[in-house]
């Protein structure tokens, strides 16, 4: 992993967040043409800036720096909310999910209520 995948996946994820880079550089409390002067290869964040940068997208580390993590937004709130339920919520819901993911035709196989699944 290089620099250059730093300031790209910051690009990527603020765009698909259509947050300009003013926008973004205020909202972390930094001067106006802070996430400029990364994206442009100026600066790096310091590590500190860099996990307040991921916690900014509501990411993990993990998922920041996996390049093929193409969850939405909505899909990433979601498992981290089923990660805080217990495996009785889990199992509940579980009839649910697999009825919703039918209708829509994306049926994962394994997803029965059996599965073990987060919080089993």
């Amino acid at each position: 992993m290089n620099e250059n995948f730093i300031r790209e996946r910051i690009t990527q994820l603020r765009i698909a967040r259509n947050v300009s880079e003013y926008q973004m550089s205020a909202e972390l409390g930094k001067s106006s043409g802070y996430v400029q002067a990364i994206t442009s290869g100026r600066s790096l964040p310091s590590m500190e800036q860099l996990f307040n940068i991921i916690d900014y997208f509501d990411m993990t580390p993990a998922e920041f720096f996996d390049p093929a993590n193409q969850d939405s937004q909505n899909l990433r709130t979601a498992i981290r909310l089923l990660r805080s339920l217990g495996a009785e919520s889990v199992a509940a819901l579980l009839p649910l999910l697999q009825r919703m993911a039918e209708q829509d035709g994306r049926s994962p196989a394994g997803a029965g209520a059996g599965s073990g699944g987060p919080g089993q």
